[in-house]
């Protein structure tokens, strides 16, 4: 692995930048498949439920895929029919296509129903757009009602969501909380003391929705859903839930869950390899266009949890937006050397 490592790193300076990175992908993957593919999957009865508009959620006849939809009467989800106490949740997603501003699909856990006032969460959140732009998505932490302190960064994707099916997954232990998408880390939050209940610590169900956001999804809301091109159908498929399942207001749940817990940390996928690193941050350099670390308007001090990298700080401007506006996909730091180097030429400085 090294040594392909070492050849990619030579041969991904004459590539474009979504090349290059597919294959980083292609090599760093092979490192990582093998643990997720050991994963057992279940089907729809067997761990979830309706959770609103029953009417719009069509499951196959195997039960192993369910469709979520969208249209002017209603949007859709589902619920895990159980709590759990830490675990790993996955999903292969297929996103609507064609004009999709307005819709939100969500794949998170929770606890709201059960602890309204100071409840837990984990957001993959996608953004639809307008017919020729690409989806977005977004990641989210909240710990014991923290909403006002919110922990989201935002991305771009290096592809379309809408052609096939992609897996995106959420591990979430009492030490660490990664986000997936294609087995490739985009973002780790290891828990630290300071953080105390901002941290998700209580046992939560797992969502999936689609729903109309108009009022804020795409734009700022400038764009909305257009119920001409209904109906919007999410596919949801190859379904993981792993993890210690408990009542949630069960007062023993750390005792009862240990072997469970201690388990899931030995997990491949609970421990980002070197390689893994290499991927989530070369994700982040190309793909992340927001993130609360680099927001110092909202936060002068960095949230505790922040691992501040250079590499990363160096693309964001004080709100923790990219400094440069760039085409999908490409690099920030390459547009940007581009910039200067355009500006030493107009001024004669060769």
């Amino acid at each position: 692995m090294d040594h392909e490592m070492h050849n990619y790193f030579h041969l991904e300076k004459r590539l474009s930048p979504r090349l290059s990175f597919l294959l980083f992908l292609c090599i760093t993957l092979k490192t990582t498949t093998l643990a997720f593919n050991i994963t057992t999957t279940t089907t729809f009865a067997e761990a979830y439920s309706p959770l609103f508009s029953k009417f719009n959620i069509q499951r196959s006849s195997d039960d192993k895929t369910v469709n979520l939809i969208l249209n002017r009467f209603s949007g859709s989800g589902i619920i895990s029919s159980d709590y759990y106490n830490y675990g790993f949740f996955s999903a292969s997603i297929k996103m609507p296509s064609e004009y999709t501003a307005g819709i939100v699909v969500a794949f998170y856990t929770s606890n709201v129903d059960t602890f309204e006032k100071n409840h837990d969460e984990l957001d993959i959140e996608f953004l639809g757009n307008v017919k020729g732009k690409p989806w977005r998505f977004q990641t989210n932490m909240y710990g014991k009602g923290s909403v006002s302190r919110g922990r989201e960064e935002r991305y771009r994707m290096w592809f379309d969501p809408s052609k096939d099916s992609h897996r995106y997954s959420i591990l979430w232990t009492p030490k660490n909380t990664i986000f997936y998408v294609d087995n490739v880390p985009i973002r780790e939050v290891i828990r630290h003391e300071a953080m105390k209940g901002d941290y998700p610590s209580k046992p939560m169900s797992i969502y999936a929705t689609i729903w109309d956001a108009s009022s804020w999804a795409t734009n700022g809301g400038k764009q909305k859903v257009n119920y001409r091109f209904e109906p919007f159908v999410t596919e949801f498929k190859d379904l993981v839930l792993e993890g210690c399942i408990v009542d949630p207001t069960d007062q023993l749940l750390s005792t009862n869950c240990t072997d469970q817990i201690d388990q899931l940390i030995a997990k491949d996928y609970s421990t980002i390899t070197s390689e893994g690193r290499r991927s989530m941050k070369w994700f982040r350099e190309r793909y992340m266009y927001y993130s609360y670390c680099y927001d110092k308007i909202r936060y002068p001090v960095p949230p505790p949890e922040c691992v501040i990298v250079p590499s990363e700080r160096e693309m964001f401007k004080t709100s923790g937006r990219l400094r440069n506006k760039i085409k999908f996909g490409g690099s920030h730091r390459r547009h940007r050397r581009s910039r200067d180097a355009r500006r030493r030429i107009s001024k004669g400085d060769n």
